[in-house]
């Protein structure tokens, strides 16, 4: 997928990362669908979560550039890349533990007309029903699951076009795995927005997914489409660096 045939999804052209001048990803090119899931599977060190933090500028962007919209967002500040469409929801640190649910949501749509806010507010706690019930609750009394939720919910405010997503399911019971994992991020891709997903449950994942990217040692080893990954000993060789 070029740049220009992308829509407001987005384009990772040639991107290398790292910290302290260290690269860990190296050359990454990659691109997803609007309103499609594209997930980045592998073991654990691979430079998965680097390359979104690259763009978040939590890690170093060292090479490369990334497009969205047909716009160049590369070394964007992170409080800027929200105005050009693109949402981020971190392993940890995902919500205000201290605000209610409903002050977690008010504060993701900073961006929007104040009069806007309560609206959207409703319409999202339409899409996340579990949260409805729970608006006044403190977010650091939730459970691990619907802290993710909330943590979701908060980054859709603003109704970005694309959404990256950095292990939603790490740390949540088998329950709240299905519900964020088969049930929530399925239907987020089928409204139209554009999902890069990072997820330490591969087969779970690839399930879920339009396409699938295996990266080892901070390089992509393997893409192809979801439904096309039928050979899970092959997966499982190219998950140990072996093609």
């Amino acid at each position: 997928m070029s740049v220009s045939d992308a829509g407001e999804a987005p384009v990772f052209d040639s991107v290398s990362a790292g910290y302290g001048g260290h690269e860990v990803v190296h050359d990454v090119s990659l691109a997803v669908g609007q309103g499609q899931i594209a997930c980045i599977v592998g073991p654990n060190g691979a430079g998965k979560s680097t390359l979104l933090r690259a763009i978040t500028g939590d890690a170093q962007f060292l090479g490369g550039r990334v497009w969205l919209g047909g716009e160049e967002i590369s070394r964007i500040p992170s409080n800027r890349l929200i105005k050009r469409g693109l949402a981020w929801v971190p392993q940890v640190d995902d919500v205000f533990t201290t605000l209610t649910v409903r002050e977690n949501l008010e504060l993701g749509g900073f961006l929007l007309p104040r009069k806007g806010v309560a609206a959207r507010v409703d319409e999202l706690l339409d899409t996340f029903p579990l949260l409805a019930g729970m608006t006044s609750r403190v977010a650091g009394r939730l459970s691990g699951g619907e802290r993710k939720l909330l943590a979701i919910a908060r980054a859709l405010m603003p109704a970005p076009s694309a959404l990256l997503l950095d292990e939603p399911t790490a740390g949540l019971s088998p329950e709240m795995t299905g519900l964020v994992l088969q049930n929530q991020i399925p239907r987020l891709s089928a409204s139209g927005v554009a999902i890069l997903l990072v997820e330490q449950r591969a087969l779970e994942a690839i399930a879920v997914s339009s396409r699938v990217h295996v990266m080892v040692s901070g390089v992509i080893r393997a893409s192809r489409e979801a439904h096309e990954v039928t050979d899970w000993d092959e997966l499982a060789r190219v998950f140990l660096g072996e093609q």
